[in-house]
């Protein structure tokens, strides 16, 4: 019988946990001048990348990205038996165009800003599952071309709001790579297994769809920050841990209004993060950068996790880190409509080994 790796309502627990071999980001200049600057590991200049449209720059972005980390892998494109990618536009324009290059299976997916975090899990249940040696997983967001879907031409240069984030503009890629598991007694430092001292995805918590009503589209920090307690409440519950056990607890691009909200629901759910928590939306601009509540996107979380916070265990830092990325899921029809703005958020165990 299969040895069931279900833990609770809603995680996984993997049995032999998959590692990340090799990851990549690539952000634009105004993510370049931020106080993590230096972590990224390509930054493209024109934020048209050579391209005639934001969609196709995005798209660029996501080549890349992909190409980068397969690069830093040690791999080959034709090592990469699955993609799984997706980003904001409409029918998944910048993966869908972007990744044509690369001529390689694509499960294309979308949680909003949380796809980093579904992109990570998919593509760990295929490598774990035996699915797959090798699986490439990423997103991206691009500032000009999510203004233009989803709020006003850049042209008209409306005024932003206090609660409003900036989208980041850049893509960051995982290759996924399935564990060989390590030999029992291992000792021969000349025979290292290629999954020792990488960092692992050891388990996952699927969030679920939650709506408070609200309809602002202008303070998604709002919208998102019940989808984000919850799932990290679910993950403590099916894992049996405590926030103290964590080195951080990191959420995708809540914001200064989302961090509030979250730390107040979480603590009358009766824990308490806020000695261990940051958003990678408030840590990826400077204050000057005038950038309201902070930063956003698909790629928001994405490049803070393939250029600082994946460094950060590298190098024995940190040791767990409980990713969760964060998702507004509206559209321009369900806006338009009067909807209300629903929220997901996906968690993801990682740790140093």
């Amino acid at each position: 019988m299969a040895e069931n790796k279900q833990l609770g309502k809603q995680s996984i627990k993997f049995a032999h946990p998959p590692f990340i071999r090799g990851a990549a980001s690539v952000v634009g200049t105004k993510e370049a001048d931020g106080p993590y600057g230096k972590y990224f590991d390509e930054i493209e200049q024109d934020p048209m990348a050579g391209e005639d449209s934001w969609e196709e720059a995005e798209g660029k972005f996501q080549e890349k990205a992909a190409e980068l980390a397969i690069q830093k892998a040690g791999c080959t494109t034709e090592d990469m038996r699955y993609i799984v990618a997706g980003d904001l536009l409409g029918q998944l324009m910048a993966s869908s165009f972007g990744l044509i290059k690369l001529e390689r299976p694509l499960f294309g997916v979308y949680g909003a800003c949380s796809t980093m975090g579904e992109s990570l899990a998919i593509a760990s249940m295929i490598a774990e599952g035996g699915f797959a040696d090798n699986v490439l997983a990423l997103t991206s967001s691009h500032f000009a071309s999510a203004e233009k879907q989803f709020r006003f031409p850049l042209g008209y240069a409306n005024q932003r709001n206090k609660s409003a984030t900036w989208t980041v503009t850049g893509s960051g890629a995982v290759v996924v790579s399935a564990a060989s598991g390590i030999p029992a007694g291992y000792k021969s430092p000349d025979k290292v297994p290629e999954e020792k001292n990488k960092v692992h995805i050891v388990g996952i918590t699927t969030g679920k769809i939650v709506d408070y009503g609200i309809k602002d589209n202008m303070n998604m920090g709002a919208c998102m920050a019940p989808a984000a307690a919850d799932a990290i409440v679910q993950h403590f519950i099916d894992f049996g841990h405590s926030p103290g056990q964590y080195d951080k607890i990191i959420t995708g691009d809540l914001g200064l209004v989302g961090k509030d909200i979250l730390i107040d629901i979480i603590r009358a759910k009766g824990y308490d993060i806020s000695e261990n928590y940051m958003d990678c939306g408030i840590e990826i601009y400077g204050e000057e950068q005038n950038v309201q509540s902070g930063g956003s996107g698909c790629g928001c979380s994405a490049v803070m996790l393939t250029g600082y916070i994946l460094k950060m265990l590298e190098s024995r830092e940190w040791k767990r880190v409980l990713f969760v990325p964060t998702g507004a899921l509206l559209s321009q029809v369900s806006f338009n409509e009067g909807n209300s703005v629903p929220g997901i958020a996906h968690a993801v165990l990682l740790e140093r080994r």
